[in-house]
């Protein structure tokens, strides 16, 4: 199942399967990359709503930490680095360098965390827009730079 909702960096899309989390997805929508069915739209299932309630506050300035069931499908290696980003706090950042070694591996990993990062199905929930590179430069976004740079902003309490 799946619902729409707006929000201040345009329509996000949330996936549900089997009861938590698969996916937020930026518009313009595509078909899901996996090639599996996205079922019914839902805008009243109880974790779509959830979600939608959870991400709104978010946007509010009013969540600083998401609690949500979640399913991100991935690598195993994948799944660690999601992981990490997990632990990146509300207007924290950390470098992809620093994310691979708080895996135990060196920083020249950093790429490979980089393309695990690009990856991750569940933006904003889990913060990847929170990685920024090693000099505190923007570096990629899957839903672009303007939309990364708008998510930390959103969160810097020292702006507001």
């Amino acid at each position: 199942m799946w619902t729409v909702m707006p929000s201040p960096i345009g329509d996000l899309r949330i996936i549900e399967r089997n009861g938590a989390i698969s996916a937020v997805e930026f518009s313009p929508f595509e078909q899901p990359a996996d090639g599996r069915p996205l079922g019914a739209r839902s805008d009243d299932d109880t974790v779509l709503a959830e979600a939608v309630s959870q991400l709104e506050a978010y946007f509010a300035r009013e969540l600083k930490e998401f609690d949500l069931p979640l399913a991100p499908h991935g690598t195993a290696f994948q799944q660690r680095v999601w992981e990490q980003l997990k632990t990146i706090e509300w207007g924290e950042t950390a470098s992809y360098g620093e994310i691979a070694v708080r895996l135990g591996m060196t920083s020249a990993a950093s790429r490979a965390v980089g393309l695990a990062n690009g990856r991750n199905p569940i933006p904003i929930v889990i913060p990847c827009h929170r990685v920024i590179g090693a000099n505190g430069t923007l570096t990629g976004y899957a839903g672009g730079l303007e939309r990364k740079q708008t998510l930390l902003a959103l969160e810097q309490d020292a702006l507001f």
